[in-house]
């Protein structure tokens, strides 16, 4: 096979790009290939390139890593083009999240406010992924877009309407939590199967079979037999969380991934009135997110580490074991024309997901190969979780994009009002302007008159 191109926009990131790369080295077919790394920041491109180089040779496996600082450089003959910029950072979006607390905002089911798909986080991401898709149609219209970077949800829905020739995928590793569920339950991996569907952070399991016969069975038996004593030891409760347990026991599918998790904006807002309903659903949506942006900067020092010390194997501390991220057999599969079948993002012009609008992204399974990638209906979800999806997903983000597509500042208040914590418009006004009134802001303020 023809050694392809790889490219990677917003390579800043190295525990991801080493995740790409050492999938990659564990991929004979895709051995030669070129790896073409680019991000904004000098620093962390060098610290990437170098992580990646030190794996690959000590892997000893060929492979061309480049950098550049020059998006169109990057892009010159790419057969795939792996998005994973976040254009306005976590520092803005914290602060953000500072004025909204002020205003009385707060974790629970508050998906454009209090989370990392904040409306003023997704303004300068919306914009990004219409220059990249433009920018892909003009250098290397034959190559495959591979969104990874959020909102995949808002950016799948928009770049996919707007720009319907482009080859458009994305990706989010949410799925992965049913293979969570099967080990909590004692269930080796290789032996289940499953089906799960929805739109992106709002995805569900739908089938679940161990060796051929239906695992929910188990899943019940476990919550009847032991998940208050779990619960009652305290400590990690992933996957079954009691918030979990609850809408499985209320809808007969289960959460899977970032849906109702701190990470998907700790959906629904019902267990989050305050803090003692909180305590009584085991939940700390803001504790959780503090440990996370912290451990952002404890394993940037350990691969630092990586970087600068010769003596430090980079496979000792990333072992060759193929991760469950999508990209890279993804990328074999339409590259060697190796059929398989993986968990995407499109949109539902087929009707995949009934009760979706059909213009909307979905999260489904879909067949992937040298025939591009096909998408596969399925019987869909329960209707409450549909009207669910409908409220809290999709109505918000046709406002968001409305309002985005014709820099609409009231149509940016409605998406705000749509807020569950929203109390009165003269609050969502005074938050709104603080946060366009920010000195970076300035364009997004220009944008929504």
């Amino acid at each position: 096979m023809k050694p392809i191109k790889i490219s990677i926009i917003g390579a800043g990131s190295s525990t991801f790009a080493i995740g790409m790369v050492r999938d990659i080295c564990l991929t004979p077919s895709l051995e030669g290939s070129t790896i073409h790394f680019m991000d904004i920041n000098q620093e962390r491109l060098d610290n990437v390139h170098a992580l990646c180089t030190k794996y690959a040779e000590e892997r000893g496996v060929k492979l061309d890593l480049k950098k550049t600082l020059d998006r169109r450089e990057c892009l010159e003959g790419a057969d795939f083009v792996i998005n994973t910029a976040l254009t306005a950072g976590y520092g803005r979006m914290r602060e953000g999240w500072e004025i909204a607390m002020k205003h009385g905002y707060k974790l629970g089911g508050s998906y454009h406010i209090l989370y990392d798909e904040a409306f003023w986080i997704n303004y300068y991401q919306l914009k990004f992924f219409e220059s990249l898709t433009e920018d892909i149609l003009d250098i290397c219209p034959d190559a495959w877009h591979l969104m990874l970077a959020n909102p995949v949800i808002t950016g799948v829905t928009h770049v996919m309407r707007k720009y319907p020739q482009a080859k458009v995928v994305g990706l989010c590793h949410g799925y992965v939590d049913t293979y969570n569920v099967a080990k909590a339950l004692g269930l080796e991996k290789k032996d289940i199967t499953y089906q799960v569907t929805g739109v992106n952070h709002h995805l569900w399991l739908t089938d679940f079979y161990y060796k051929g016969e239906d695992a929910f069975p188990l899943l019940d038996k476990w919550i009847e037999e032991k998940s208050e004593a779990f619960w009652a030891a305290g400590g990690e409760n992933w996957p079954f969380t009691p918030k979990r347990i609850d809408l499985y026991k209320k809808h007969g599918v289960f959460a899977i991934g970032d849906t109702a998790s701190w990470s998907s904006a700790s959906w629904p807002w019902w267990y989050h009135t305050d803090e003692a309903e909180e305590r009584r659903w085991s939940e700390n949506p803001m504790g959780v997110w503090n440990r996370f942006f912290d451990n952002l900067s404890d394993s940037m020092g350990q691969l630092q580490r990586a970087i600068e010390d010769p003596s430090v194997k980079v496979t000792e501390l990333f072992p060759p074991v193929l991760t469950d991220e999508l990209m890279i057999p993804l990328i074999e599969s339409i590259a060697c024309d190796i059929p398989r079948v993986f968990v995407v993002n499109t949109l539902n012009s087929g009707n995949y997901v009934p009760g979706i609008p059909t213009d909307f992204q979905v999260e489904v399974s879909a067949l992937c190969s040298k025939r591009g990638i096909q998408p596969i209906s399925n019987k869909g979800l329960p209707k409450p979780i549909v009207a669910h999806i409908l409220r809290d997903r999709v109505a918000p983000i046709e406002l968001e994009l409305e309002a985005f597509n014709k820099g609409s500042r009231d149509m940016l208040l409605e998406l705000v009002l749509t807020d569950k914590w929203s109390g009165s418009a003269a609050q969502a006004n005074a938050f709104l302007d603080e946060i366009l009134a920010l000195p970076y802001h300035r364009d997004m303020a220009e944008h929504y008159r």
